[in-house]
């Protein structure tokens, strides 16, 4: 229904790459608002990519031109592909899809770029 998961997340050195998804159980991405956000520890929570079907992504300064968010609605998927990773870019990484007026968050996966 309105479970997310994540995944993807783990430790790499400036420079590299790597992919998340975000993968829903039941159809929920097909019409709605899918972000991606990012928490480092003492951070606030903030998002970085915006998905919704048919919609240009939208992102943040700070990841544009490195970070592609896109989806696979038919598997109920959407990804974050992150390019030329940064030590800046290391936290908690979390989908959540806004349905009416209630968000569902999955449990975030860990991404750390080392220097």
């Amino acid at each position: 229904q309105g479970q997310l998961v994540e995944s993807g997340g783990g430790l790499v050195q400036a420079g590299e790459s790597l992919r998340l998804s975000c993968t829903a159980s039941g159809s929920i991405f097909s019409a709605n608002f899918v972000g991606w956000y990012r928490q480092a520890p003492g951070k606030q929570r903030d998002m970085v990519a915006g998905f919704m079907q048919g919609r240009t992504p939208t992102y943040t300064d700070s990841v544009k031109g490195r970070f592609t968010v896109s989806g696979d609605i038919t598997e109920n998927t959407v990804y974050l592909q992150m390019n030329s990773l940064k030590p800046e870019d290391t936290a908690v990484y979390y989908c959540s899809v806004l349905i009416g007026s209630r968000s569902y968050w999955g449990q975030g996966t860990q991404v750390t770029v080392s220097a």
